[in-house]
């Protein structure tokens, strides 16, 4: 009898045992970046210093490392994209580094079932880069994945512990396929004049088919005080300050009669550049 009860008592404790939860050391992190058409996803842990030396140490140099802690960090990128001039094919891949002194290489592989560096092989690898490594200040305590420099068409991803920071610049090639989106448009009842406008000033860098659309806008939407500001800073970008002028003063009577005092101040500021 006192012998079940005591391998009960030893069952009750082992169950007690597993039901405590402790923080993770490298705490896991998600990051999802909406990126030219689609989106970028990265997945990996995230270690702390803790008051170790990390780079050249507990990370060593000319080795390679898993790029974080636990399981193997993962990539996801939904569309294809232009790494210093080399195509990745939309899908998911792991990352690996080697730190050096100046610079890390950047790997991506195929190895998705890896964990960390065990069962890295270099036949999976896709690409390879080799990036500069920069010395940063103040120290970053937990290793840190982040997408910075964002717009429409490029980014970087941006790795840094300790002291040292890399990034790797990403492109998206989406131009051509904005360009067929708004062509085809262009040719329905509902015409995307104003998303076109956008589309040539910003992307294509041509003024003259840009001002062609925001004035089809205009006329579209001739209260839109935004259309019209986005007018007078193609015209003003073209030279054309009187033009600029007209348009500025169009969007300022406007922004007025709706009220909005954001619309009101970039007038007021943009006329006095014009003046």
């Amino acid at each position: 009898m006192k012998r079940l009860f005591l391998m009960s008592a030893v069952c009750f404790a082992t169950a007690g045992w597993a039901q405590v939860k402790m923080p993770a050391p490298s705490p896991t992190q998600t990051l999802k970046q909406d990126f030219g058409l689609s989106s970028i996803e990265v997945t990996y842990s995230r270690p702390a210093t803790r008051g170790r030396k990390v780079i050249g140490d507990l990370v060593p140099y000319n080795k390679l490392w898993r790029t974080g802690a636990n399981a193997a960090t993962l990539i996801r990128f939904h569309d294809d994209v232009m790494i210093k001039g080399k195509k990745i094919d939309s899908g998911s891949y792991v990352i690996y580094t080697i730190p050096h002194e100046e610079s890390w290489d950047i790997i991506l592989n195929k190895g998705l079932t890896n964990w960390g560096a065990s069962g890295y092989t270099d036949s999976l690898d896709v690409a390879r880069f080799t990036v500069e490594s920069k010395k940063i200040k103040p120290t970053v305590e937990n290793f840190t994945i982040q997408f910075t420099n964002i717009t429409p068409s490029s980014c970087e991803l941006q790795l840094s512990w300790e002291n040292t920071m890399v990034r790797l610049p990403i492109a998206a090639q989406i131009n051509d396929r904005i360009r067929s989106q708004i062509e085809a448009a262009l040719q329905t009842d509902k015409k995307p004049y104003w998303q076109a406008a956008q589309f040539y000033h910003e992307y294509e860098k041509n003024d003259k088919k840009a001002l062609d659309y925001v004035t089809e806008a205009t006329q579209q939407n001739p209260k839109a005080y935004w259309i019209w500001l986005y007018k007078a800073k193609i015209e003003h970008a073209m030279g054309n300050k009187t033009a600029a002028m007209a348009s500025s003063k169009k969007s300022l009577e406007l922004a007025k009669e709706d009220q909005n005092d954001d619309y009101i101040k970039m007038n007021e500021e943009l006329q006095s550049k014009l003046k």
